[in-house]
């Protein structure tokens, strides 16, 4: 089991080292409530079917920001050993002119490590398409017929495969993925017309890493400090810290900061006079069971960096609901 552990890990390290050049991958603020978005070996944690649809509005106010959608479901396939978790993710993400279109299936083989089955450890593969498409009626130049620009909208499918291992016990959790291993490593550009090629709007490799806690304060009370780091060999590393406060297991409540944190030398730090402000944002972020199959979740993004005096924030909503048989569903609540 060693050995295996050690191979996946290293492989997963590997191939995230490639380099590619695109924009960077979607990120939804309330990844903490349904992390397969990040990791596709958290499919089926949950131990039971779980749906939940995501609306993320980036930076309001601002023409052409980014509007994310996300739609997904996953649960066992053998709802008595729990060791097939399978799923389905579909995003759909629109940047002004760009949009982005994906379908994943996922399967983690979820490893029972104790005998009272509060341990598992997970291995994780995702594999779909994603359109990408570029639409050149959008775009304003400042001289008209521009042959460097589509006359109207161009699109592309890219195929893709994601990989992760997942381990959890009731106090605390960890995960490594690396997602989007074949986007960013196309030999020929996705796009081509008029002798000209383009090839900008390609997720990047990246690789992720979660860990988070649970902590008991008092009776009906509990805490949940967590943690993403989101590397793409390119930029500033991405920092997520997050705190959320668990009332009577159904109200949480907490707050997030994103930042971006120098870990490796970048070729931008070797110019003189030439860095990054790693400033970005902090969140308040909730969710409430309204029922016991029936969830929301609200969060908030404030910008501090410069870019807070020409947009209003980020918004995002997800709704989840838990369904299937009652007789299979978990009794006591998932945490992470």
């Amino acid at each position: 089991m060693k050995h295996i552990i050690k191979s996946v890990v290293f492989a997963i390290g590997i191939s995230a080292a490639w380099k590619a050049h695109a924009q960077q991958n979607i990120q939804f603020t309330q990844y903490i409530f349904n992390s397969m978005s990040v990791n596709p070996a958290y499919t089926g944690y949950k131990e039971e079917w779980f749906g939940q649809l995501g609306l993320r509005s980036q930076w309001v106010g601002l023409e052409g920001a980014p509007q994310t959608g996300l739609l997904s479901i996953d649960g066992v396939a053998d709802p008595i050993n729990k060791r097939h978790g399978v799923g389905m993710q579909i995003t759909a993400d629109r940047l002004g002119p760009q949009s982005a279109t994906s379908a994943y299936a996922n399967y983690a083989f979820r490893l029972r490590l104790n005998e009272e089955d509060t341990q598992r450890l997970s291995f994780g593969v995702a594999a779909g398409v994603t359109q990408y498409s570029l639409d050149g009626s959008l775009l304003d130049p400042v001289e008209g017929g521009d042959q460097v620009l589509p006359a109207g909208k161009i699109s592309n499918w890219v195929p893709d495969v994601r990989f992760g291992v997942y381990y959890y016990n009731p106090k605390w959790y960890a995960g490594v993925s690396v997602m989007d291993l074949l986007s960013g490593d196309q030999s020929n550009n996705i796009f081509r017309w008029d002798n000209t090629t383009t090839d900008n709007i390609r997720r990047k490799r990246h690789l992720y890493f979660i860990g988070g806690a649970l902590f008991d304060l008092s009776k009906g009370l509990k805490l949940r400090p967590s943690l993403l780091v989101k590397e793409d060999f390119n930029g500033p590393t991405s920092l997520d810290l997050n705190a959320m406060f668990i009332f009577g297991d159904r109200f949480w409540l907490g707050a997030g900061w994103r930042t971006g944190v120098t870990v490796f030398e970048r070729e931008y730090n070797r110019v003189s006079g030439n860095s990054l402000n790693g400033r970005n944002s902090f969140s308040a972020i909730t969710q409430i069971y309204v029922t016991d199959v029936l969830r929301i979740g609200y969060s908030y993004d404030h910008i501090v960096s410069r870019l807070s005096n020409v947009q209003n924030g980020s918004h995002e909503i997800t709704l989840g609901i838990t369904f299937g048989p009652k007789a299979q569903r978990v009794l006591s609540p998932r945490f992470f």
